[in-house]
């Protein structure tokens, strides 16, 4: 009888196993692939789609591109893994059983018990996301005047708000809309892993595009139309982006595994305390040592390639292979700009730490459309090149 191994998610994680795995199985193993939508959404763009909704068919990639005809597809939201019975169920009250199952559906947006932070603002995980903040932002900028703007607040200044305050400002540049813009971080400095130099640069540029920052003060309350602070003032806003972390996601609360805030722990191996799930990408803890792998896409598209091999592995009785996360260093966008910071790519390493211009723009979208190379090949990489 075959064995049954089904990839949970169409994330970096998911769609990157299922091609690793569609690589490494067996012929004797079934390939069952779950997701909640039929197409990947290259996610880490995703703030393209804030000034501009028509990028979003660019930017999402049907499964039937990635996934080999042998693979099967089922969508469905994931709602639970019972381990012991070995299925996967559905919100539809269906259920898919399984041999081995990878877990990678992703992760949502850290609320840290902020008051009205589960129910006030917007978040950024899904193509559904981008969409709605681009309409609000719209809407607002429709009902503001000169003497009385729309108030665009973003919180968190890491990867995403940063990215994502710099596209509302090229929204608003683009169409003379009446809009300020206002990024707001607890910590006292914006893109807190960072160091001063980036850092640096980055806050440059976004004062540059007359973007407000406010940081070294937590939000402690969000309502309806302001959030309120430690000790600032309070901050009324007519659309309310909250970008500030990473938990698990709800759906493996009751899952019967070692967990952190939904979070599956797994070893290097990428194997959880049961040899037969596996689990990568942001609802995973990935043992590294001191710190656990971090929570990006660079991350979970490594481990993803290890993934599929480890599988195999185990099917077949073979040692397991040890995954160590590599950092390549950091490209973040603000609009049409961009900022680099340490690159690496192929063992070479940038001679300046950090630069922007036409390079930083080049490796930014280099990135992106090697990984759509990856999944799928160059003919979507030519198609989504303008956009990324």
């Amino acid at each position: 009888m075959a064995t049954s191994v089904v990839v949970l998610g169409a994330g970096y994680a998911g769609a990157g196993a299922v091609r690793s795995l569609q690589k490494h199985l067996p012929d004797r193993a079934d390939l069952t692939w779950v997701a909640e939508n039929d197409y990947h959404f290259v996610l880490h763009e995703s703030h393209r789609i804030i000034r501009d909704a028509s990028v979003k068919e660019k930017l999402s990639i049907p499964v039937s591109d990635i996934k080999e005809p042998s693979t099967e597809f089922v969508q469905g939201e994931v709602v639970d893994v019972d381990v012991d019975e070995r299925t996967v169920e559905l919100a539809s009250g269906d259920s898919v059983d399984y041999d081995y199952v990878l877990v990678a559906i992703g992760s949502e947006t850290a609320t840290y018990g902020i008051e009205g932070m589960d129910e006030h603002p917007l978040t950024l995980k899904s193509r559904a996301d981008a969409l709605e903040i681009h309409e609000q932002v719209q809407e607002a900028a429709r009902n503001a005047t000169r003497d009385d703007p729309a108030q665009v607040v973003i919180g968190g200044a890491g990867l995403s708000g940063i990215q994502s305050a710099g596209e509302v400002a090229e929204f608003r540049d683009r169409h003379h809309a009446p809009i300020d813009v206002t990024l707001v971080e607890a910590l006292p400095e914006i893109f807190p892993p960072g160091n001063a130099e980036i850092q640096g640069a980055l806050r440059h540029r976004l004062e540059g595009r007359d973007i407000d920052i406010l940081t070294d003060d937590p939000i402690t309350k969000a309502t309806a139309d302001h959030i309120e602070f430690d000790e600032r003032d309070d901050l009324d806003y007519d659309v309310f982006l909250w970008t500030g972390g990473v938990t698990g996601p709800s759906e493996l609360g009751d899952v019967d595994l070692e967990k952190e805030h939904n979070r599956l722990n797994a070893g290097s191996d990428l194997q959880t305390e049961d040899e037969r799930v596996f689990a990568i990408g942001d609802n995973s803890l990935i043992d590294q040592g001191e710190n656990p792998a971090p929570p990006t896409a660079q991350a979970a598209w490594q481990a993803a390639d290890v993934v599929g091999k480890n599988i195999a592995a185990a099917i077949e009785g073979r040692a397991l292979e040890r995954w160590t996360y590599e950092d390549q260093g950091t490209l973040v966008s603000i609009g049409e700009e961009a900022v680099a910071h340490q690159v690496k790519y192929n063992g070479f390493e940038s001679p300046v730490e950090t630069f922007g211009g036409l390079p930083a723009k080049t490796l930014k979208k280099g990135a992106a459309a090697r990984w759509i190379n990856k999944i799928t090949g160059p003919k979507r990489v030519l198609d989504a090149w303008s956009v990324l």
